[in-house]
């Protein structure tokens, strides 16, 4: 997608030297946007806007043109404020498929929520795989959080449990890992569903953000993935994780417009801190540096 998207780029910086935009520059970055991950409905549409417009943008107007379109996209589909409930538990249902890097955006959670004096519990919900919950009580214990596991448990118990430890014992944030089978994808939306189920009946308001957790390199596979998992648990917002030099997560463009889910949390790295909020304008900066 890097590489693409480069492409993407030059077309655009090659093309302000242009005295008109033709129906063939507008074809090629249409391509080339395509292929950089955006989504094909996205992109049609960004190149249709401008294909209606292209009398009144000029070709040295393009670059800014680009920049505008992307950050009206994202910013339209809510707000990437990070919600809390005050004074009360604050749930955090995190979902994704295997490898996304769920359990890393956990433990950095965790980790910030303790750095700013929060009581945090985590859940290993996701029962069926032991490594993951193995991987979970590192990250957990790397961010000083309490963990609740129970290996080979139905994933709603766990999470049952793991509700009235925190009401109990008085936690602020509980953070709920899930499984990532997409292979076996009908059980695993009707244990989410049930996941879901368990926390609006005993925690009826405590659920601060359904979050999906997505890897910048993942391509358009990712709008697939929202699409499912959004009409399982009814997502609040997206995670984007991996993001470097050579990512660009450009399919989140795609996640906020087709199906007006907001990106809320950036990770940039391995370290405990490299978790940031989303910024549109920074991320947008990033895309076209």
């Amino acid at each position: 997608m890097f590489e693409v998207f480069e492409k993407f780029k030059n077309l655009v910086n090659f093309a302000r030297e242009r005295e008109e935009i033709d129906d063939e520059l507008l074809d090629e970055m249409e391509e080339k946007l395509i292929r950089a991950d955006l989504g094909v409905e996205t992109t049609v549409g960004i190149i249709e806007k401008l294909r209606d417009n292209k009398n009144n943008v000029k070709p040295s107007q393009l670059l800014e043109y680009f920049k505008n379109e992307f950050k009206e996209i994202l910013d339209n589909a809510g707000s990437s404020r990070v919600n809390l409930n005050s004074g009360d538990l604050s749930i955090f249902l995190i979902t994704g498929v295997n490898g996304s890097g769920k359990t890393t955006l956990i433990g950095k959670l965790a980790y910030r929520f303790k750095r700013q004096g929060q009581k945090v519990l985590v859940a290993a919900g996701d029962t069926f795989r032991a490594a993951a919950e193995d991987q979970l009580e590192i990250w957990a214990k790397r961010a000083d959080a309490d963990i609740i596991r129970q290996d080979g448990a139905d994933p709603a118990s766990v999470v049952y449990n793991a509700i009235r430890k925190a009401r109990s014992e008085n936690y602020d944030i509980l953070l709920v890992d899930t499984a990532g089978r997409l292979q076996n994808r009908f059980n695993l939306m009707e244990e989410l569903r049930k996941i879901r189920k368990v926390i609006d009946r005993e925690a009826s308001g405590a659920l601060a953000e359904s979050l999906l957790v997505i890897d910048a390199t993942v391509g358009q596979n990712g709008l697939k993935q929202a699409e499912v998992f959004k009409e399982a648990v009814n997502l609040t917002g997206v995670g984007l994780t991996k993001l470097d030099g050579t990512s660009k997560g450009g399919i989140v463009i795609g996640v906020a417009k087709e199906l007006g889910i907001p990106v809320k949390l950036v990770g940039v790295g391995e370290k405990m801190q490299d978790l940031k909020n989303f910024s549109s304008d920074e991320y947008i900066e990033s895309l076209f540096s």
